[in-house]
């Protein structure tokens, strides 16, 4: 039932009549002022928008309606009286239904406000959420007049005070960082120290539990996949699959409630930002994976939830001679249009909503090549880095991307600008086929585990701007990527068609679980070896999380539709072998600024010593020539980093400097004998590191320069010594 109010006198069963004043156009959403709510929403083609109030323990059956009559610049906005925090709400938007022309107005479905800060409920599915008509030839050029709003979830008016207890930003220097990507949900759902009542939800991560493990393990930032309200797929429901992953926003102010413990209208943001706030005592930041290329809404064949239904042709890329269509640069169905000052002010506010509001420390964008695009180029000067580079508030955190999209030239490893880390996917790729024994150039080794200069010093970008991975939550796990040759998505119902078909994996001579205590060995060996590249390179290191405790997903490399024990950590059967190794290698890493400089090699010698900062060895002790650098392949070498040669100063103004390190990288099937460096480069060296016996430690055992250390298959072992000779 509905009742319909127009700027006159609010009225409903055993309440006061409340008067409607015409409000402001901003802030935009639902802003409470301790006396009542202003709401504003953004369109330019809308003839006319209506607001619907919604009760919580009645939110299906009666509900009111208020035409909006103030509009300014496009925003529509209007202050209501009496309404408190926790307060339901939707739009409903009058204006043309031309497909053709791009516009998809249909006041029959209830619209989600993008603005929203809090969201109740999730999508039902069900035919009415479409604008036009499921069943007919064009069916998308059809009008459905059918009444959404018994199926669409509801923006909740919240309040936004909080008790931070002095909390602010942790500002930790990338050069410091270590990276944690996680799934809120999937961290949780099996542990047993964490009460279940709460297992899989921000309090739970918030949790004593979460917290010391996090802690002990030694990263300083948990990067959470996507938080932000989405909508699970109606063909994944129908299969009985779901949207673990979360790539599929529609709130983009709004933590999602499933995530939640606190069940009340808006309790999931007091929840969240309790999340923070104990996750910064214990002096780690937050990093939010951001979706900002797409929305929940799909192509010309999806529903109508929010912002198709408010303004279609200023919301979305459309197709230029027939925006019917839309452009389509993540596979997604939709893209964004960012070239829309009301469009970019939308992302714009919902970084900053999340800095300010939410005190979170950074953002890795989803997809980011897809913002990028002036037109069907991908162009780094695009309006929206623009913007965030001036921008005193969000230029100031940790700025991630992913970057490429499926589009053309939509690859940009390398083309972010400054300012902006990158997941280097080039180094994921190299430094796993090295380590399967795959023939990588030497260079191509030398290049990434030096911060991939070739692909960042050139435009006065540092080491840092590489943020490391081997794995990452879309692909196999570490387990798995020395545990299969092939993809096994059986699961996903697809066929086995989804995800990558080349995973630069390598099964160790057995596809999947085996009880060969040999494959087993090599298989322990190779995860170790691949974490320890990975710390010991230049740039910034990304843990995913269950890698450091040997999690499998059983072959499947792409499991964003498993909300189930293939996805969620299993602390039962944890390495706690690989974990102890793991925390070791970080406090390691930690203890010496050699493998976490702020600067690039030089290649150039130390003043006062002939041994350069980096120098590259032949496992006979020669270093390698110009002519084996052209063309030769990366297996069996070893390279000192001279801990004089750091070249910055600390905080504090003190020269930083660090032991020498000599690490041996072996790919070879069979020992090998390597010839430690003449005396330039250290005379007295120690092993600190040996992946094949899993030591991370001080061994007191002397071997002198030019002596022969026998190093065992597929192995790295890190030397060091106090002083050059």
């Amino acid at each position: 039932m509905e009742r319909h109010i127009e700027n006159q006198l609010l009225e409903s069963p055993g309440e006061l009549k409340v008067k409607t004043l015409p409000g402001e156009p901003y802030p935009l959403g639902a802003t409470w002022d301790g006396e009542g709510i202003n709401f504003a929403i953004f369109s330019e083609n809308a003839d006319s928008i209506e607001l619907c109030l919604f009760e919580p323990e009645n939110e299906q059956d009666e509900y009111i309606k208020i035409k909006i009559e103030e509009v300014t610049h496009h925003i529509w906005h209007v202050y209501v009286p009496g309404l408190k925090p926790g307060q339901l709400y939707g739009y409903r938007a009058y204006g043309p239904y031309d497909p053709a022309k791009g516009h998809r107005f249909n006041p029959n479905k209830l619209l989600l406000d993008p603005y929203g800060k809090a969201i109740n409920g999730t999508v039902r599915w069900d035919n009415a959420v479409f604008g036009y008509q499921i069943e007919g030839p064009d069916k998308d050029m059809s009008f459905n007049d059918s009444d959404s709003a018994n199926f669409i979830p509801k923006a909740v008016a919240i309040d936004p005070d909080f008790d931070w207890q002095g909390d602010t930003r942790l500002e930790i220097p990338y050069h410091s960082t270590v990276i944690y990507e996680v799934h809120v949900k999937g961290f949780t759902m099996r542990r047993e120290e964490i009460p279940e009542q709460i297992r899989g939800t921000y309090a739970a991560i918030a949790h004593p539990a979460s917290i010391q493990y996090l802690k002990a393990l030694g990263v300083t930032a948990v990067e959470l996949m996507p938080v932000h309200h989405f909508v699970e797929d109606q063909h994944l429901l129908e299969k009985g699959l779901t949207n673990y992953w979360g790539y599929n926003t529609l709130g983009f102010f709004a933590p999602d409630a499933r995530y939640s413990s606190n069940r009340e209208p808006g309790g999931q943001v007091i929840e969240f930002k309790e999340m923070v706030r104990e996750l910064h005592k214990a002096g780690m930041e937050v990093i939010l994976d951001v979706v900002y290329n797409h929305t929940a809404e799909g192509n010309h064949m999806g529903p109508t939830l929010s912002f198709k239904g408010l303004d279609n042709a200023s919301y979305y890329r459309l197709m230029e001679d027939n925006k019917r269509h839309y452009m389509d640069y993540t596979g997604t169905g939709n893209t964004l249009n960012v070239q829309l000052p009301n469009v970019l002010a939308l992302i714009m506010d919902s970084l900053r909503y999340w800095i300010t509001e939410m005190h979170v420390d950074g953002f890795r964008f989803d997809l980011a090549a897809a913002l990028a695009r002036t037109l069907h180029d991908t162009n780094t000067l695009s309006s929206f880095f623009n913007i965030i580079h001036q921008d005193p508030v969000i230029s100031q955190v940790k700025l991630i991307a992913e970057p490429w999209d499926i589009g053309e030239e939509g690859y940009m490893v390398g083309k972010f600008p400054p300012g902006w880390g990158e997941w280097n996917g080039v180094y994921r790729d190299q430094i796993r086929d090295f380590w399967r024994g795959c023939d990588i150039e030497m260079t191509a080794f030398a290049q990434r585990f030096t911060g991939s200069p070739d692909l960042y010093q050139g435009d006065y970008r540092r080491p840092t701007a590489s943020i490391n991975l081997i794995t990452a939550h879309d692909g196999y796990t570490l387990n798995d990527l020395v545990s299969y040759d092939e993809k096994h998505n059986e699961a996903n119902g697809e066929d086995n068609k989804d995800g990558d078909d080349n995973g630069h994996s390598w099964n160790c001579g057995v596809e999947g679980p085996t009880d060969d205590p040999e494959i087993i060995a090599l298989r322990n060996r190779q995860k170790r070896n691949l974490l320890t590249t990975m710390f010991l390179s230049q740039g910034v290191p990304m843990l995913v999380a269950g890698d450091e405790i040997g999690r499998t997903q059983n072959g499947n490399n792409n499991a964003y539709c498993q909300d189930n024990e293939i996805s969620w950590l299993d602390w039962g059967s944890a390495d706690q072998q690989l974990l102890e190794f793991t925390k070791s290698l970080i406090r390691f890493c930690e203890d010496h600024p050699t493998f976490r400089r702020r600067r690039w090699f030089q290649d150039l010698p130390v003043t006062g010593s002939d041994a350069k900062d980096i120098m590259w060895f032949r496992p006979d002790g020669h270093q390698i020539s110009d002519q084996q650098w052209e063309g030769g392949s990366a297996r069996s070498f070893g390279v000192f980093l001279n801990g004089q040669g750091i070249r910055c100063v600390d905080k504090n103004g003190n020269k930083v400097t660090d032991e020498h390190f000599y690490i041996i990288f072996h790919t070879g099937d069979k020992p090998l004998d390597f010839v430690l460096p003449g005396d330039e480069c250290g005379s007295n060296w120690h092993i600190v590191i040996n992946t094949a016996e899993n030591f991370i430690g001080d061994n007191e055992y002397i071997i002198a320069s030019g002596d022969k250390l026998n190093v065992l298959a597929h192995c790295v072992v890190a030397l060091t010594c106090r002083s050059l000779a």
